[in-house]
């Protein structure tokens, strides 16, 4: 199937130092991304939504900086995989941070993909008091 990748940002108002461990640490990812995350052996994260497991390797990650999660696809040899990147950058002009999402899968719907991170960014601007 082929794949989309969409790509937003969202400004935060909080420290990239304060943002990191919400997007790059099974406890973080937890309180605002995925209702249970797991560390796996050899950097795989499992990412639990809905009763169902998604199991991905994290294969980038900059401190304070971002952090990339590739999705194992075990339905089929289709080495096309999904990913998601989070990469938190700051204005030099405002000294704003922004997160920008990078989310390549096979969800083609802009505005749902849109929605849906909508969101997960309300969970995360809650918990961090953006």
């Amino acid at each position: 199937m082929e794949k989309y990748k969409f790509v937003t940002e969202f400004e935060l108002r909080s420290s990239p130092k304060v943002l990191f461990p919400y997007i790059s640490t099974p406890s973080g990812l937890q309180q605002w991304f995925a209702e249970k995350v797991t560390v796996l052996p050899d950097h795989r994260f499992d990412f639990q939504w809905d009763g169902d497991s998604h199991i991905a390797r994290q294969t980038g990650l900059r401190i304070n900086k971002a952090v990339r999660f590739d999705f194992e696809d075990t339905s089929d040899d289709n080495l096309d995989n999904n990913h998601l990147e989070l990469k938190l950058e700051v204005s030099e002009l405002t000294q704003t941070t922004f997160l920008r999402v990078i989310d390549y899968s096979s969800n083609r719907d802009k505005d749902e993909l849109h929605s849906l991170w909508e969101g997960f960014i309300d969970n995360l601007r809650e918990i961090v008091g953006s």
